[in-house]
């Protein structure tokens, strides 16, 4: 669906930091028929949106010889939309969260920042001004959900509570606890976040994360189509009982990512 105003706590944008943006922009123009459009950062750089039906819905970039230098990989990163980007920041501090980039303006488009979790997943957070972030949500092709893996619920849980004023509502569905996070008044009726889930023993040293999800009309095709361009299938295909179907990728740069073809959609 179009959207036009994110609610303060909800994910508005999605973008990838990348080691070869050309080989990115290729990859998922062509896997999700998304729309391209550089947008000039500096003498040497560029920013790339990725549009559906002429919205945004997401963006790319290359990461820098710096980063790359320091190990960032490359990574998908979820935005949190904020009123006030610089007290969203204090409140992430405050709740044992740690910057790793402090607040500050991109251009005329909105104010970020990037912060850490207690367990070190990474999130933005982002105060828009011209650009509100994704104009399409939950629908196929476009960005639906977020999801925390995280090494402990129970400090997540606490944390994002003081951070987002978030609530968390755990259930056992499956194999494992599942959280949904809620902003607003109360769990019911309220505006539903992401999940989160705390990783098993069994995962091993995979690292605390957000992982972004596309929604699509058919989970196994797409998945065959992103092994097609060079991806790598992390977890096949498989069904979430009354949710949807849904699979891991990693795309030729290594980043991870995941698509889902919903049941029903918002």
């Amino acid at each position: 669906m179009e959207v036009n105003k994110h609610i303060p706590g909800t994910f508005c944008w999605v973008e990838l930091g990348t080691t070869d943006q050309a080989a990115a922009k290729t990859f998922y123009s062509t896997l999700f028929g998304w729309g391209i459009e550089d947008m000039p950062m500096g003498p040497d750089s560029y920013y790339t949106m990725l549009k559906l039906k002429g919205k945004d819905v997401a963006a790319l970039y290359q990461l820098s010889p710096e980063q790359t230098a320091q190990g960032v990989p490359p990574h998908w990163l979820p935005y949190v939309a904020t009123e006030n980007a610089n007290e969203t920041a204090n409140a992430i501090v405050a709740a044992g969260g740690k910057l790793m980039m402090e607040p500050f303006d991109v251009f005329d488009a909105g104010r970020m920042a990037v912060a850490q979790d207690p367990a070190g997943a990474s999130v933005a957070i982002w105060q828009p001004h011209h650009h509100i972030g994704v104009g399409i949500h939950n629908e196929n092709d476009a960005f639906c959900w977020a999801e925390l893996a995280t090494t402990d619920a129970a400090v997540a849980k606490d944390f994002y509570g003081k951070a987002f004023g978030w609530r968390g509502d755990t259930k056992d569905v499956g194999p494992m606890p599942y959280t949904e996070f809620f902003v607003g008044n109360q769990i019911v009726g309220g505006q539903i976040v992401g999940g989160m889930l705390e990783m098993p023993p069994e995962w091993g040293q995979i690292p605390p994360h957000w992982m972004v999800y596309f929604a699509v009309a058919d989970c196994d095709a797409v998945t065959a189509k992103a092994e097609s361009l060079g991806a790598k299938i992390c977890a096949p295909p498989s069904d979430i009982p009354n949710v949807g179907r849904f699979a891991v990728l990693l795309d030729p740069q290594g980043a991870t990512f995941s698509v889902i073809a919903l049941l029903q959609q918002a």
